[in-house]
């Protein structure tokens, strides 16, 4: 009975904190001049970056050099104001007209301004704003009241999101729909799943952004402790921590997903430590190995990118 309680607490361990042999910081950097970094995907080596606050779209290579940027909103300030944002909290690489695109979305806590969305196209860098009203209010009568989407990624045959609890609503959901669910949004597939056990809220765990490996079939979520008790104010940053859902095709009809493993990003290295990392994108991947790129916002008008590498 001793010896199966220690190796129900070592792999205990394990599932929470994940193995640091496993892992490498390669690097990272602060964006001074980049305001309030929530969602991050990868597309030809470049890095494309979206602030909640900010005014453009931002594009960086691998090494996070600025390269160029894309204006969304005219604006004579830094940072959109909080009342009128649209609160861009997600992107990811999608296929519309089937040639890739940017598809960025608000995170629906706020009418009017927070439930649009933009389709990019990141050669001609010809935008498109979308009105996702019509398909957030289904997700709210569908039984997400609390609606703060975080995080977004393609997968094959359609596109998630995610939806981000609190410590008022302590549930975290995703939200499996169909490809270009913007263009038929009164009817496009919605199938919701609570994600994670985590209900406590004095310690409630948040998802803040998603990416999908397509050569392991994973999902990555990006996951956060904040000192808030609603979908519209910000608190006290916490900790980070890397889930990681296994096999997520075959889950996909499911109405609960638990994680396969728990990463606690401070644990790994303390240079996460004072970061809320708010999403994840995957730049190079084989059998062996794993290259994120993690965004963290500060609260206070700057971005910082963090390069990691997982084995697997």
């Amino acid at each position: 009975m001793k010896f199966f309680s220690t190796s129900y607490f070592v792999a205990f361990i394990f599932l929470f904190t994940g193995c640091s042999s496993d892992f490498t910081f390669n690097n990272s950097k602060i964006l001074n001049d980049y305001p309030s970094g929530s969602g991050i995907t990868y597309l030809n080596n470049h890095i494309y970056l979206i602030g909640d606050d900010a005014a453009c779209l931002l594009i960086t290579d691998t090494a996070f050099k600025v390269i160029d940027s894309i204006k969304l909103f005219e604006s004579k300030q830094k940072r959109i104001p909080k009342k009128l944002k649209q609160d861009l909290e997600a992107a990811a690489v999608v296929s519309f007209n089937r040639s890739p695109a940017i598809l960025i979305v608000g995170s629906g806590s706020l009418a009017p301004y927070r439930n649009y969305g933009w389709l990019i196209n990141p050669l001609t860098k010809q935008k498109i704003q979308i009105d996702l009203k019509p398909f957030y209010t289904r997700l709210k009568s569908a039984g997400i009241d609390a609606l703060n989407i975080e995080g977004l990624t393609a997968i094959p045959g359609g596109i998630v999101l995610a939806s981000r609890g609190n410590k008022s609503f302590a549930a975290n959901y995703l939200i499996f729909t169909s490809n270009e669910f913007w263009d038929r949004q009164d009817n496009a597939e919605i199938k919701i799943c609570k994600v994670g056990t985590n209900t406590d809220t004095a310690s409630f765990h948040g998802v803040s952004g998603l990416e999908y490996s397509k050569m392991s079939d994973r999902l990555l979520l990006t996951v956060s402790t904040e000192n808030t008790y609603n979908i519209t104010q910000n608190g006290t940053i916490g900790k980070s921590y890397l889930w990681i859902i296994d096999n997520i095709s075959a889950k996909k009809n499911m109405t609960a997903i638990n994680p396969s493993k728990i990463i606690d990003l401070e644990e790994l290295d303390e240079r996460f430590k004072g970061h809320k990392i708010e999403s994840v994108c995957i730049i190079s991947e084989d059998k062996n190995e794993t290259q994120l790129v993690l965004v963290a916002d500060d609260d206070n008008g700057a971005s910082v990118l963090f390069k990691i590498t997982l084995k697997k």
